[in-house]
C-alpha cells in the first residue's frame, strides 16, 4: 500500500486492545451484531489496494458489473452496501424506475404503483428496507390471496429465499404470475450461497440479492445483487453516489472490490469441501470434551438453505448437572474472550461457520468447565411483600426520549397477569413477585419487528421503579405509581 503522499501524520491508531474491546470467540455465525465474518485474504488485499487511487465510481460499478456478469452467467451484477441496501434500492427502482423526476420524489410514490406483495410466511424484520423507500407491504397467505392482489398498484413481489423451505405459495409459481403481469420478482437470499447455476434465476427471478459479509466472508458492509442488468442499472441510479431515496446507503470503492475479491475467492480459489471437513472436525472436538459428562449428548443438526453449514447441539438434563442453558450461555458470552453461540431449550448450539483454528479447544475447555463447576446454592423466593393488583401509569426513560404506559394487574399470590396498553399496542402480560421485587415482561412493536420489555423492580414507597432491559435497544429505566396518585400529582396515564 502507498500512504497518501499529501499528508503524513504520525503517530499509531487505536486497536481492539487499546480501547478495551473484548475479542469474541464466534461459535454462532455471520451476525452483524457480533462484526459477521473475517476477510478472505484476497478481500483484504483487494481493500489496501482500492485505497491507493481514485476512481469514477459509475466506471467502477460499470466494469464490476460486467466482471460479476462473466464470473457468475448471470446477465449483470451489482455491488451495494448492504443485502438490505441492495433490496431497497431494487425496490426504489421497481416503483421509479430510472425517471429522475420520479426518482426525486421518493419516498413520495404519489401516481407511481407502490405495493409490493409478500407472502405471510417471508414476513420478517428486514422487510423495512421496502418500505423505506416509500413502499407498502401487501401481506398474502395463499395462491388465491396472490391473484386478488397483483394488479396495477403493484410495483415488486417480494420472496425471502432464506424462508423458501416455510413457503406456503411455490416461490416459482409467484415469479411466473407475477411476469404474465409484467412485474418483477426480488429474492433476498442474504444467508445463502451464491453458487452457480444461481437457484432463483433459475427460477426466473429479476433479482436476487446475497450479504457480502456472511458466507462470502467480504466487507461486512457490502452486499452483491445478480439478476437483469436494466434493472440492477437502475436499482444503482436509485442509489450512492447519485442522489436518489438510496443516497444514504453509500458504497466506498474499498467495499466494492473487497467484495469483488471475496466473490473471486469464492467462485475460483476456495475450497469448500475441505472448510467443510474443519468444520466438522471443530464440532467433533468439541463434543469429545463434554461426552464423558452426566447426562450429556450431542448430535450434528444438518443445515438448510440458509447458514449452509453442521451445527453441533450440545443437551444435558439440569437436574444431574445443576446449571441451567441459559446460565451457562450467559457466562460464555460475559466471559473474556466472549463465547458466542446459540440457546437452545435444553441445552447450546455450536455453528462452526466463522471459528479459527484455535476456537474449538478454548469454547471446548470453557464448556466443560461451566458443565463442571458445583452449583450456586439456591436462594429460596421470599414470599410477597406486596399487592400490587389495581391500574398503574408508567413512565419509561429510554437513552433518548420518554414513554408513558399503562397497567393494570391482577396479583395472586406470587403470580402476575395483566394487560399493559400503549399508544400502539395493548398486550396480555405475566410476572412474579418475590418480597418487595417483581419481574415481567412485554412484548411491543409491531408483527415483524417487535421488542421484548422485561422489566426488572421493585416496591419503593407507594411507586414501582427499576430497569427495563430491550435486547438490542440497550437498557432504560423505569418509574409507575398508581394511576390515582399519579393523575392527582398532574400525570397522565399515556
Amino acid at each position: 500500500m502507498s500512504p497518501s503522499t499529501s499528508t503524513r501524520p504520525t503517530g499509531q491508531p487505536s486497536t481492539f486492545t487499546s480501547l478495551g474491546v473484548r475479542r469474541i470467540i464466534n461459535c454462532k455465525g455471520t451476525y452483524t451484531a457480533i462484526s459477521g465474518s473475517r476477510l478472505v485474504p484476497q478481500a483484504a488485499e483487494a481493500m489496501i489496494a482500492a485505497s491507493d487511487a481514485y476512481v469514477e465510481m459509475d466506471e467502477l460499478l460499470e466494469r464490476v458489473g460486467e466482471r460479476l456478469a462473466a464470473l457468475t452467467g448471470a446477465e449483470w451484477g451489482l455491488i451495494t452496501v448492504g443485502c438490505a441496501a441492495a433490496i431497497a434500492d431494487l425496490t426504489a427502482a421497481c416503483i421509479a424506475g430510472a425517471d429522475p423526476e420520479r426518482m426525486a420524489m421518493l419516498p413520495d410514490t404519489s401516481g407511481m404503483p407502490n405495493e409490493v406483495l409478500i407472502q405471510g410466511a417471508h414476513r420478517n424484520q428486514y422487510d423495512r428496507a421496502i418500505e423505506l423507500v416509500g413502499a407498502k407491504l401487501m401481506q398474502v397467505e395463499t395462491a388465491a390471496e396472490f391473484l386478488q392482489a397483483i394488479g396495477p398498484r403493484t410495483a415488486m413481489v417480494a420472496v425471502i429465499g432464506d424462508y423458501e423451505e416455510k413457503s406456503v405459495i411455490p416461490i416459482p409459481w409467484m415469479i411466473a404470475r407475477a411476469h404474465e403481469r409484467g412485474i418483477p420478482c426480488i429474492v433476498d437470499a442474504a444467508a445463502q450461497r451464491p453458487d452457480i447455476p444461481n437457484r432463483y434465476l433459475a427460477m426466473g427471478a429479476d433479482a436476487v440479492c446475497y450479504s457480502g459479509g456472511k458466507c462470502l466472508r467480504g466487507p461486512q458492509a457490502s452486499g452483491l445483487v445478480l439478476g437483469h442488468k436494466n434493472l440492477l442499472q437502475a436499482a444503482f441510479l436509485n442509489g450512492a453516489p447519485h442522489h436518489g431515496v438510496g443516497r444514504p446507503m453509500k458504497m466506498g470503492k474499498e467495499e466494492v472490490m473487497g467484495l469483488l475479491g471475496a466473490i473471486e475467492a469464492w467462485l475460483l480459489y476456495r475450497d469448500h469441501e475441505a472448510e467443510w471437513r474443519q468444520w466438522e472436525g471443530y464440532l467433533a472436538e468439541i463434543a469429545e470434551a463434554v461426552a464423558d459428562l452426566p447426562s450429556v449428548s450431542t448430535h450434528v443438526r444438518q443445515p438448510g438453505l440458509a447458514n449452509h453449514a453442521p451445527q453441533l447441539v450440545i443437551e444435558w438434563d439440569p437436574g444431574v448437572l445443576a446449571h441451567a442453558p441459559e446460565a451457562v450461555h450467559r457466562a460464555l458470552w460475559e466471559g473474556d474472550p466472549r463465547i458466542a453461540l446459540h440457546l437452545e431449550p435444553r441445552g447450546l448450539r455450536i455453528m462452526p461457520y466463522m471459528m479459527e483454528t484455535s476456537d474449538a479447544a478454548i469454547a471446548a475447555a470453557r464448556i466443560r468447565e461451566l458443565l463442571m463447576r458445583p452449583p450456586e446454592p439456591a436462594v429460596p423466593e421470599a414470599e410477597p411483600a406486596c399487592d400490587l393488583s389495581g391500574e398503574w401509569c408508567v413512565s419509561i426513560q429510554f437513552v433518548l426520549g420518554e414513554a408513558r404506559h399503562a397497567l393494570c394487574w391482577r396479583q395472586q399470590g406470587a403470580a402476575l397477569q395483566g394487560e399493559y396498553t400503549t399508544p400502539y399496542n395493548r398486550v396480555a402480560v405475566h410476572g412474579t413477585v418475590a418480597g418487595e421485587q417483581l419481574s415481567f415482561a412485554a412484548r411491543l412493536g409491531r408483527t415483524t419487528t417487535q421488542t421484548c420489555y422485561r422489566f426488572e423492580g421493585r416496591l419503593e414507597g407507594e411507586a414501582l421503579s427499576g430497569t427495563v432491559a430491550l435486547g438490542e435497544y440497550w437498557q432504560a429505566t423505569w418509574r409507575a405509581e398508581r394511576c390515582n396518585a399519579a393523575r392527582d400529582d398532574g400525570h397522565s396515564d399515556r
